[in-house]
């Protein structure tokens, strides 16, 4: 597994404990890097996960989450929002949506296909489609003009 797909994966981790547990970020992302990481007792996370960008992960999404959770909400079925989702797929759209706003050293395309995969790591329904769906939506508006160079809308 690539270190930047391992680290997103560990992203939804953390922010799924965060979320949970009402953990602090410096303390989650210790614990991981300490604790949780491959080459630990018990390390639960994906090999070779890069570090850095599961920090950067983490501190954007926490940064960012009043930008983030609006965007998403508007983007679900009407008479969903986001804290009615499950907690899984809410840290996956909230790490997803991050990537699109602020990594746009990661093509747009390639965010969205990660973050499938990821929700793929974690389900086998239909999350990865809803995934799929919001991230495109959010990703065409948030990245136009990427798509418009590659001729779509």
């Amino acid at each position: 597994m690539a270190p930047r797909t391992a680290a997103r994966i560990a992203a939804v981790q953390a922010l799924y404990q965060m979320d949970l547990a009402g953990t602090d970020v410096n303390a989650v992302i210790d614990e991981f890097v300490r604790l949780r990481f491959p080459g630990t007792p018990g390390g639960e996370a994906p090999a070779g996960a890069d570090a850095k960008y599961f920090s950067a992960i983490l501190h954007g999404v926490v940064r960012r989450q009043r930008d983030i959770d609006p965007l998403v909400d508007q983007q679900l079925s009407e008479g969903w929002r986001l804290v009615r989702v499950d907690a899984i797929l809410r840290a996956i759209l909230r790490a997803g949506v991050f990537e699109l706003m602020e990594r746009t050293d990661v093509p747009a395309r390639v965010a969205i296909n990660e973050y499938i995969n990821v929700a793929h790591s974690f389900f086998s329904d239909d999350e990865s489609k809803v995934v799929n769906g919001v991230l495109d939506k959010l990703g065409r508006r948030l990245r136009a003009a990427e798509f418009e160079r590659n001729g779509e809308r």
